[in-house]
């Protein structure tokens, strides 16, 4: 890097940018003299000619553009991460990025209770399932459905999903006028898809070993608010979180299908940062705060569960490795 001049790099990614010297030079708030000696140093030692004049404008030549796809891609993104740390610098904000039906139907109605606790923060939340580019963008951290194991970040368990399926009381007994059998019930049943979680139909079906000819989904949302929506309405069977729809079954709106088939049970939920961001307080505060709250949360959800007889079968990444959901 000693023998690039940044300084001319610079000016004459402002040149090639703006197509003017002059222009260049106001941005820069420099004279266009200036601007113009450190284009020639820089074309002196590349030993070509950058630019081209036609009538009053500056035009590239080959080589100019080929060094000006770099530069501005280069320039752009430290001028991304300058804005990012100089919005981070302001102590009082906290940004969250979470998965959105974890934000609408989890977060979400918590969310006034930290805020209550630290009334001189303002909050952000951002529900996207998007990760965060934590060294370009200004976030705190992300609460996001996954796997685990993001490389080169602070990864912590929030909560486990709690999988099964789940429909409506009415739904329920719909179902079980086809047929006492809750595997020929499933078979008649209308499956509600979510096409982003981590444990689908065929994986369940597969692992319970339930053979349905033709599998198809009259229904297939890529939010698991919509489809939890939509079996509470009656319009099918859901096999989705009790994490996301735990007041739905607290007010008998949703019920297991079946408890002669276990609960999925596996670590899905994670509070993910850059180390340092435990620098500050505030991310600090809210790390205990998620974690009280979720371990209230789970025990609510599993003694409940326990209450309609269900069991429980552990999973762990290596059962689920080939499914790649990118946000719930």
């Amino acid at each position: 890097m000693r023998d690039i001049n940044i300084r001319a790099t610079e000016y004459f990614e402002a040149v090639a940018r703006l197509g003017t010297v002059t222009k260049a030079a106001a941005e820069l708030g420099i004279s266009p003299s200036a601007v113009s000696q450190q284009i020639r140093l820089l074309e002196s030692q590349f030993g070509v000619k950058l630019f081209r004049r036609e009538k009053r404008r500056l035009v590239l030549t080959l080589d100019g553009d080929r060094l000006f796809q770099t530069t501005s891609q280069a320039f752009g993104a430290i001028r991304n991460a300058r804005s990012a740390i100089a919005r981070q610098r302001d102590t009082r904000n906290l940004t969250i990025r979470v998965s959105p039906s974890f934000g609408v139907r989890w977060l979400g109605p918590r969310i006034a209770d930290f805020a209550a606790e630290n009334r001189d923060w303002n909050i952000r939340i951002d529900a996207t399932p998007d990760f965060t580019a934590f060294e370009t963008e200004a976030v705190d951290l992300d609460l996001r459905y996954g796997l685990g194991g993001w490389m080169g970040l602070t990864v912590n368990t929030v909560m486990h999903d709690l999988i099964l399926p789940l429909c409506s009381p009415a739904y329920l007994d719909q179902l079980r006028e086809t047929s006492p059998d809750p595997r020929e019930q499933i078979r008649a049943a209308r499956l509600i898809d979510s096409v982003k979680t981590l444990y689908r139909w065929d994986l369940w079906l597969a692992s319970n070993r339930i053979e349905v000819t033709g599998l198809s989904y009259p229904f297939r949302f890529d939010r698991s608010s919509m489809s939890i929506e939509l079996a509470k309405q009656g319009g099918g069977l859901a096999l989705d979180s009790v994490t996301l729809c735990l007041p739905e079954l607290q007010r008998g709106e949703l019920v297991p299908f079946s408890t002669e088939f276990e609960v999925i049970d596996f670590p899905a939920y994670w509070f993910v940062c850059p180390p340092r961001h435990f620098n500050r307080r505030i991310v600090n505060r809210f790390a205990d705060w998620l974690g009280r709250k979720a371990k209230e949360h789970e025990s609510e959800a599993r003694s409940l569960l326990v209450g309609h007889g269900c069991g429980f079968r552990p999973e762990s990444g290596p059962n689920l490795i080939d499914v790649k959901p990118w946000g719930l």
